[in-house]
């Protein structure tokens, strides 16, 4: 007699393998299938740029003028999202200038500007304007530059903004491209750059004919037009020869006003006692990106001396000194205590023999007997 029991469960059993075997491939199914197009990562990403009559990019990287006090200029800043998702923009103006490592920067955006950045009214008559921009889309924005009648004679540098702010980690980033901006207005331009601080350390090495020499000094560009600066190092010795190559390092553009500080390494520098870092500081109208050339900047030249004893030498020297004049003493030592010896030796010889002498004079014959 049979029963259906066994068969009932092996139905279950098998039942249940089949579901795993189904879940299983689901889910791999799941973890190999491509990512629904909808879902895909979108970028935020903006663009900013000079722009022709027609309102297209004209090649200009900067925006550059020369203009008299009082004039005013027209121009056309073309912004576009490059991104993947609607964004919208703010585009403003502001003043540049130069951060504590050289590079050129524009004010936060809550900072208002004083300069540059203060002459321009965009197409609406505003400061700022906002729009929004799809996926691709771009939009000129026309601009007037005022320039003050007062306006003093030089560079004026500043920048164009286009901003966008998203939300990020529950962090509002505000992206920001900036385009740089130069007005230079006519009159007196004047280049000069001047070291107003400079110092000097000695790095020594074991080897009394090999070190560095570290120089620090601080550029100023007082002018009014931007420069960049290029620096001429050496090293000379007490007597005026050189120890090192001239070495050759050209600073980013300094805008007026500006100053920084560098520190460089020269070498290798023996250890001649005293040796001095020499610096010329000059600079070549032609090579920044504002608005024309401007006449070069007179050659400044400064140096400063610094201490490089070789002390490793001076040890074995001493070492060396202190090893004669302590066998100079021993010797003089020695030869003290031989002269003492001698004498004593000597004093004792001469004590024996008049003790040796004494008894024969008392026990001889007395005169008389």
């Amino acid at each position: 007699m049979f029963t259906t029991r066994p068969r009932t469960g092996l139905l279950r059993a098998r039942f249940l393998s089949i579901a795993l075997v189904t879940a299983v491939l689901s889910a791999f199914a799941l973890g190999v299938m491509p990512p629904d197009p909808a879902h895909a990562d979108e970028t935020e990403s903006i663009a900013g740029a000079p722009c022709g009559d027609a309102g297209q990019a004209d090649g200009r990287s900067r925006f550059t003028y020369q203009a008299e006090p009082g004039q005013v200029v027209t121009d056309c800043y073309l912004v576009e999202n490059t991104g993947t998702t609607p964004q919208r923009v703010t585009v403003y103006a502001t003043d540049a200038f130069n951060t504590e490592d050289g590079d050129f920067a524009l004010l936060d955006s809550a900072a208002a500007p004083t300069d540059a950045g203060s002459w321009i009214a965009l197409e609406d008559g505003s400061a700022r304007m906002q729009f929004d921009l799809g996926p691709g889309e771009s939009r000129p924005v026309r601009f007037t530059l005022a320039v003050p009648d007062n306006a003093r004679p030089g560079d004026h540098v500043g920048g164009l903004i286009v901003s966008a702010q998203s939300p990020s980690n529950q962090i509002l980033v505000d992206r920001r491209v900036g385009t740089r901006l130069y007005t230079r207005v006519a009159g007196d331009l004047q280049s000069l750059l001047s070291i107003t601080g400079m110092t000097a350390t000695y790095n020594p090495s074991l080897n009394p004919f090999d070190g560095t020499t570290s120089v620090t000094l601080t550029v100023t560009n007082q002018g009014n037009v931007a420069l960049a600066p290029s620096l001429v190092l050496a090293v000379k010795s007490f007597f005026g020869s050189e120890l090192t190559e001239r070495r050759l390092e050209i600073l980013d553009e300094m805008l007026p006003g500006a100053s920084r500080t560098v520190t460089y390494d020269l070498g290798p520098v023996g250890q001649y006692v005293y040796v001095s870092p020499i610096v010329s500081l000059y600079s070549r109208g032609d090579q920044t990106g504002a608005a024309g050339a401007v006449p070069d900047a007179p050659q400044v030249d400064r140096e400063v001396g610094v201490w490089a004893i070789p002390w490793v030498l001076v040890g074995v020297l001493v070492l060396v000194a202190g090893f004669f004049l302590y066998r100079r003493w021993r010797r003089r030592s020695d030869e003290m205590r031989a002269a003492e010896w001698m004498a004593f030796t000597q004093a004792e010889a001469r004590r024996a023999a008049a003790a040796e002498r004494a008894p024969a004079r008392v026990g001889g014959p007395r005169s008389g007997d």
